[in-house]
């Protein structure tokens, strides 16, 4: 499994991701999830992929010189004028390894499975950020307010990103949380390991300077795993212990009023046999 997370912000774009792929306890390996297209000057595209690892990596190979029929002749990720062009090449680019290998893989008890984040800027447009799904369509950030995707065990740290990142989060701040959301998921599923791969992009800039590896040596990621669960703890513990049928106490867990017992269907108790 993996977990990967990008947020499209008004600064600039943050993408991470795992390394971690297994196909069962003892099969364990590392590969990178994240993939940079640069022409510096003129477009960076980063990619970062969840699902079964051939797929990914051969969606990821045919990337790179695939092409679809544009009004103009051949439309590329290079040669692209916008970035929802280009996701309509990765999406093609999802179609083509499907129609190549998924009566094989279904086969043999295979799914084919996969899903990608996509996003970046070329030069002349705004930044964009896009979810593609296995069937090759494609949904863009922020059309309803959402300004971050996740693939893969996203779950544990969707929380933390929820309640922080808004598009106004300045990029530093939008980088600690997303490696925070990756410590939780860290600590919670084993499918997800180190090392990490942190791109922070400058809006406008059209260069990936900011790319970080990070392994258990790492000495920010290592203070963000110790202090998190023990500032978790600190807050956890200022909160007042339930109180129970005390009217007069802000912290009081009451009975439900007579009006909210007409809404609300009997809890049913069973008692244990006599004898």
């Amino acid at each position: 499994m993996t977990y990967c997370v990008a947020m499209c912000l008004d600064d600039g774009l943050v993408f991470l991701s795992d390394s971690r792929t297994n196909a069962g306890l003892d099969q364990i390996s590392t590969f990178r999830k994240m993939t940079v297209y640069e022409r510096e000057g003129d477009r960076v595209m980063v990619l970062m992929a969840a699902g079964n690892l051939a797929i990914t990596q051969a969606v990821r190979q045919l990337l790179g010189s695939h092409t679809i029929e544009g009004e103009n002749g051949p439309v590329s990720i290079w040669n692209c004028t916008s970035l929802f062009d280009a996701a309509r090449v990765v999406g093609s680019a999802i179609r083509k390894v499907y129609e190549r290998d998924a009566e094989s893989l279904k086969n043999f008890g295979i799914d084919f499975n996969v899903n990608l984040i996509f996003g970046g800027q070329i030069r002349g447009e705004p930044m964009r950020l896009f979810n593609v799904y296995a069937a090759g369509n494609f949904v863009e950030a922020g059309a309803d307010g959402v300004c971050y995707f996740q693939i893969g065990e996203s779950k544990y740290g969707k929380p933390i990103i929820d309640r922080v990142v808004n598009r106004d989060t300045p990029l530093d701040q939008a980088a600690k949380c997303a490696l925070v959301s990756m410590d939780s998921t860290l600590k919670s599923n084993l499918s997800v390991g180190l090392p990490l791969d942190l791109l922070i992009y400058q809006a406008d800039s059209l260069h990936a300077q900011r790319i970080v590896h990070i392994d258990e040596h790492d000495p920010y990621f290592r203070m963000i795993r110790s202090s998190w669960g023990q500032r978790l703890r600190e807050v956890f513990e200022s909160i007042p212990n339930p109180v129970w049928d005390d009217p007069d106490s802000d912290s009081g867990l009451r009975p439900p009023t007579v009006q909210q017992e007409q809404g609300l269907n009997p809890i049913r108790k069973v008692n244990a046999p006599q004898g």
